[in-house]
């Protein structure tokens, strides 16, 4: 069984059809629990633009999955932190582009400010695979 998306019919659709209300993980799934990721180079140099932030955390978190031994389509859970109403719009687009239609439980948060003041988005993620 793969993971079952749930959206109930007697609540409102999820915006757009970009994500899911809920995400059951498969029985018996492995499940990977992915710490807060920035947009931090692997040389360790912050990019300035929130766009290129955005593509080097989804490179981050692709590159985690992928230790893994798992992709996007495994991720039940996606939470995003982001500076202001106006970023989420940007990363958003940018992380439905990396999800290819898939559609997972996500969170996006407008916060006051993260670990580090030149990181403008963070995000953790929760993945189950049935293997």
């Amino acid at each position: 069984m793969a993971n079952k998306l749930h959206n109930p019919s007697t609540i409102a659709p999820p915006a757009r059809n970009l994500y899911a209300h809920g995400v059951e993980a498969a029985k018996n799934s492995r499940h990977l629990y992915v710490a807060g990721q920035v947009g931090v180079r692997p040389d360790g140099t912050v990019p300035e633009s929130l766009e290129e932030q955005t593509e080097q955390m989804m490179e981050n978190i692709r590159a985690i999955l992928a230790s893994a031994g798992m992709d996007f389509a495994d991720i039940v859970k996606f939470n995003a932190y982001c500076m202001s109403a106006a970023d989420i719009i940007t990363y958003a687009g940018i992380r439905n582009r990396h999800f290819a239609g898939v559609q997972t439980a996500t969170t996006a948060v407008v916060v006051s400010g993260l670990a580090n003041p030149a990181w403008k988005v963070e995000a953790d993620v929760i993945a189950a695979r049935q293997d």
